[in-house]
């Protein structure tokens, strides 16, 4: 029985070298077909075709597009692109583009994976979730389509390292979402002559532009219009919301990234990324989308580039060397985080909290969200009254007097306390109520709660709903 047992160990040994031996030679096998194909690819004498044959199955469909062609493949397998934002207008247009097989592909930003992302940025997944945005973008797109490049820059596009990101491609995708980072983006394009797409969307509408196209030298009034040129002046702070503060539909900046990727290839086809065609850049177009608008899309003829323009006119004073030392905070009025209150002005969440259990003193706890978002949550015993309704100095929220919504119970100088969402809309109802003289000279304390309802989550209720 013993002599039957050693012998089976021997035999199951044996199975288990032979097994571990053939492992090896599959690998090595795999090594030198991996190097010959590599050979054959690199090698135009051995290779009758421009292009693999995965190649032509993958993208035969495209290439019986006239517009497209067999040369208008090469120029995408040649073209390298790069995508500012990994985020909803990132996601869909690096898809498209990867599907289409343009050779090298870049991607920067320095965000992680948060679940709030996944109704929109679509590449994205729970499994990625505290990833960088770069990393589970370029996961994906490997998945897609294996035969291109993929670049990560885990960083935030800067005055200090954009001429060195972007100049080592030929078109950039502007996939943003702040007016600081689409000056900055549309000034280095036109200092390194690079096209540019660049799409926005917030709620429900959406808005498309294609920049310096042709990419002509500053001064050239052929040459496509900047973004200064369409927006010489900054939005005024107030009135930039982002996807956070004024919400989004997920199909809504899909449509506007499938659009910028759509775009792009266009610009890549027809050889319009280095002056192959004499392209006119003044009838470059605006594209408007409104998910509930009749019709949907909109086309605005823009103008050309303009003759006072810093970036791109004949007088331009902007410069590569100037780039790093520009501050597009301080151009676009947001120098830092929003801080118009001083510290006596302002009062911690747990610090309410104490407040409002002492039954003795009585205030006015005022929410300047809107009202669908008060809707999903609010603070007991709390009025809404949206920040918007405070805007405009004939303000009915600040009629002479009493206003409107201050309970008549409440005394003349009962305290009032403003939140919002993250502590900056409630800042400049705050400062508002206080030059409308509701703090009666000092008497009635008017104070913002730092940090808004993300602020109670983390002092006082961690249940608190995030959205």
């Amino acid at each position: 029985m013993e002599s039957a047992n050693a012998s089976a160990a021997a035999l199951r040994a044996k199975i288990a070298a032979t097994e571990e031996r053939l492992k090896l030679l599959k690998a090595q096998l795999a090594n030198i077909e991996e190097k010959e194909a590599e050979e054959v690819e690199e090698s135009p004498v051995t290779r009758k075709w421009p292009l693999l044959p995965d190649e032509y199955k993958r993208y035969g469909r495209q290439m019986i597009v006239p517009s497209v062609g067999i040369q208008g493949q090469l120029r995408l397998k040649d073209a390298s692109v790069l995508i500012v934002g990994a985020g909803g207008l990132g996601c869909p247009s690096s898809a498209y583009l990867a599907g289409a097989g343009v050779g090298t592909i870049g991607i920067v930003d320095g965000d992680i994976v948060e679940t709030s992302n996944l109704h929109r940025q679509i590449l994205h997944n729970s499994s990625t979730v505290g990833m960088k945005k770069v990393d589970s973008i370029v996961s994906y797109l490997k998945s897609l389509n294996p035969h291109l490049k993929y670049i990560t820059h885990p960083t935030h596009l800067t005055p200090q390292n954009a001429a060195e990101i972007v100049s080592q491609y030929e078109l950039v995708l502007d996939c943003t979402d702040h007016p600081t980072s689409r000056y900055l983006i549309s000034d280095t394009c036109i200092l390194l002559q690079k096209p540019l797409v660049s799409a926005s969307a917030l709620r429900r509408d959406g808005q498309l532009i294609v920049l310096n196209s042709p990419p002509l030298p500053a001064g050239d009034a052929k040459g496509g219009p900047c973004y200064r040129c369409v927006f010489p002046k900054p939005p005024p702070t107030d009135s930039v919301v982002s996807c956070g503060d004024g919400g989004i539909l997920g199909p809504v900046v899909g449509v506007m990234g499938v659009l910028q990727a759509l775009e792009g290839i266009k610009l890549i086809v027809e050889g319009r990324l280095k002056e192959e065609q004499e392209v006119d850049g003044r009838g470059n177009t605006m594209l408007l989308f409104s998910a509930s608008g009749s019709p949907q899309f909109r086309s605005l003829k823009m103008r050309a580039r303009s003759s006072k323009c810093v970036a791109c006119s004949g007088n331009a004073e902007l410069t590569l060397e100037k780039l790093p030392g520009m501050d597009y905070a301080v151009f676009c009025g947001i120098a830092s985080p929003i801080g118009i209150l001083k510290p006596e002005e302002r009062i911690e969440a747990k610090e309410y909290l104490e407040l409002e259990q002492d039954s003795e003193k009585t205030h006015v706890l005022l929410d300047v969200r809107e009202k669908v978002q008060f809707d999903i949550c609010s603070l007991e015993n709390s009025i809404n009254i949206p920040s918007s309704s405070f805007q405009g100095t004939r303000s009915s929220s600040l009629q002479e007097g009493k206003p409107s919504w201050l309970p008549e119970t409440v005394r003349a100088d009962a305290s009032i306390y403003v939140i919002c969402r993250l502590g900056n809309d409630s800042q400049i109802v705050t400062q508002k109520l206080k030059e409308a003289g509701l703090d009666n000279n000092g008497k009635r304390a008017i104070k913002d709660i730092r940090g808004g309802l993300k602020a109670w989550k983390e002092q006082v209720n961690p249940s608190w709903p995030e959205y």
